[in-house]
């Protein structure tokens, strides 16, 4: 089964979007890699906002983090045309909105890599890095990917 067909599967419907807002790029490609910009916490209507510690649930962080992944996977998508020329996952770096002391950073990034693994299987599988800061306007998650494509 094609990427794109197992997110149909899982009820998503990734279309490619405009990459360049004026001050940075959405995603760059270079050579067979596709660097993706920080993605928030949001997808369609849906957006997970506050500190995790606080105001967020380490469960509504997870969602999150599978909301991050998505438009990360836009991202790649706008710049390939296709998620199936994925060959694998890279990279994923990970950043939490967290409120003082709260350390559970990996298991809120647990979203997107079950996300990612549950969509490209091996290739999905990536190094990644899981740390606590102040995300801008209050979004919970941000995450960016290295994705290798052909």
């Amino acid at each position: 089964m094609s990427y794109e067909a197992k997110l149909r599967e899982l009820g998503y419907t990734i279309e490619a979007a405009k990459l360049d807002n004026g001050v940075f790029l959405g995603a760059v490609r270079s050579g067979n890699l596709v660097f993706t910009a920080g993605q928030v916490s949001s997808w369609g209507e849906q957006a997970i906002k506050g500190k995790l510690g606080a105001d967020v649930s380490v469960e509504e962080g997870y969602t999150g983090a599978r909301l991050c992944a998505l438009g990360c996977l836009r991202a790649v998508k706008s710049v390939t045309g296709s998620l199936d020329d994925v060959v694998r996952i890279v990279k994923v770096l990970g950043m939490v909105n967290v409120a003082p002391g709260f350390d559970d950073t990996p298991g809120v990034i647990h979203g997107c890599s079950h996300f990612l693994r549950e969509v490209f299987g091996e290739a999905g599988h990536h190094a990644r890095s899981a740390v606590g800061m102040t995300i801008p306007f209050n979004y919970a998650v941000e995450i960016e990917m290295v994705v290798e494509v052909r």
